[in-house]
């Protein structure tokens, strides 16, 4: 009896690789930190931590998909981490530094841009002009700093207070100096998950009073905001003191007049010890040393500076991912 012909094995079929599924952020765009629901948030930093423990895990996410960073201000960190975070996820880029509607209306410029990429990155001055790219647009807007937000930036500090304590709620962050885009920023965001924050800033630079009430409204019960004039009441029980520099991009005009109003708020070694034993450093950076800190303290143990320009790049990654790739992407 001839032999039965020797069959091959049946060839398993291959599944497809799993997606990853993130949560969408119901706005569209991220034009300022209200933008966010406390639910969307919470998801951001959740995911935010992810990303920084297996970044492998999400290097296709962006495949195919492109963004234009519209830059009117210069930028280290911002610029770089975008596009890092852009490219690590597996999509493109595509810049522009100047001015944004000047040559043509922003409306303009919006409506060219959504028909050539999946979403824009906006640095501005104006809070209008993010606005209206958001308005006229129909792919996802992030501001990535104006003069009254600076949403990005917070994302990853409040990341980097998780890392270093556990938790977000019941933690108190004493921002020192100006009612800027950052202050307003920390007062909006952090709050809504239960931290406590204080202002201490020079009279005459106070953060804007729509803010502050919008901010106050928004809190988690038991989170206490308060503003204040005394840099040491500001940072009294905190466990981490904030600052930033005393003239910002576009107020170089006001800087010798500033330093006259903000000497008394500089973050020293003294008025850190006025916190409690263990708080941190933070500051968003550039950094003036010898102005609004000084070198010992940004080089001391308590500085965490460096932590936070780390986590620009992985808060960021989740923001897009968010946005972009809420409704799935291979993992390959």
């Amino acid at each position: 009896m001839a032999a039965s012909p020797v069959r091959p094995a049946p060839v398993a079929a291959v599944a497809a690789p799993p997606l990853l599924v993130f949560p969408r952020i119901a706005a569209g765009h991220l034009r300022r930190d209200q933008d966010l629901t406390v639910t969307e948030l919470r998801a951001v930093l959740d995911l935010a931590h992810a990303v920084k423990a297996k970044p492998q895990d999400y290097r296709h996410a962006l495949a195919g998909q492109y963004l234009a960073l519209m830059f009117e201000k210069p930028s280290l960190r911002t610029r770089l981490t975008f596009e890092l975070a852009i490219q690590q996820l597996g999509g493109g880029s595509v810049s522009q530094v100047g001015p944004i509607g000047e040559r043509e209306p922003v409306k303009d410029i919006a409506r060219n841009l959504e028909r050539w990429v999946n979403g824009i990155i906006a640095r501005t001055f104006l809070q209008e002009t993010v606005d209206g790219l958001a308005e006229w647009s129909d792919v996802p807007v992030v501001n990535a700093l104006s003069d009254l937000y600076h949403p990005c930036q917070i994302l990853a500090d409040l990341q980097t207070v998780e890392e270093r304590f556990g938790r977000i709620k019941g933690i108190k962050v004493a921002f020192i100096g100006d009612g800027n885009n950052v202050a307003h920023s920390l007062m909006l965001a952090g709050p809504r998950l239960g931290m406590h924050f204080a202002l201490g800033h020079p009279v005459g630079y106070e953060p804007d009073d729509a803010v502050v009430a919008e901010a106050k409204k928004l809190a988690a019960p038991g989170a206490k905001i308060k503003i204040t004039t005394d840099p040491e009441e500001a940072v009294h029980g905190a466990d981490a003191v904030y600052t930033d520099v005393w003239a910002s991009m576009g107020q170089e005009h006001e800087a010798f007049e500033r330093i006259k109003h903000f000497e008394p708020y500089r973050v020293d070694e003294a008025l850190v010890a006025k916190a409690k034993p263990k708080a941190v450093f933070m500051h968003c950076l550039p950094a003036k040393r010898g102005q609004e800190t000084t070198d010992a303290v940004m080089e001391s143990k308590q500085s965490i500076v460096f932590q936070e320009a780390e986590n620009r790049l992985h808060a960021q990654k989740a923001l897009l991912l968010m946005l972009l790739a809420g409704q799935g992407a291979q993992r390959k």
